[in-house]
């Protein structure tokens, strides 16, 4: 059974959300450890905004709730990653499927 170090960052971890069919990552958040032990209780992301100090179930508010289909945890117990099935196809507050759809260009 895997302990996560929920030391390194004041109580939380990061957690990278991927589309489990496509591979692309689609975002970036923190759990602590309540989150973490409330996703593999319902099998539905949850994670702690830094911004409001509380829980936040993915998809509360805007019905794109992540589905949980595997859980990776890396090396040092202190990064996770989430293989989901995003609901409502967005991810993104911004209406983006993904957070990370912003490209730097070279030079």
């Amino acid at each position: 059974m895997v302990k996560l170090d929920f030391n390194k960052l004041g109580g939380l971890v990061p957690a990278i959300a991927q589309d489990y069919i496509t591979g692309e990552v689609l975002m970036l958040a923190f759990m602590n450890e309540e989150a973490w032990q409330k996703t593999l209780q319902t099998g539905i992301a949850t994670y702690f905004s830094r911004s409001r100090q509380t829980l936040w179930i993915k998809g509360s508010t805007s019905g794109n709730f992540q589905i949980v289909k595997e859980i990776r945890v890396d090396c040092d117990d202190d990064t996770v990653l989430l293989k989901i099935e995003q609901k409502g196809g967005v991810a993104c507050h911004t209406g983006e499927r993904s957070c990370f759809f912003k490209k730097i260009e070279n030079g």
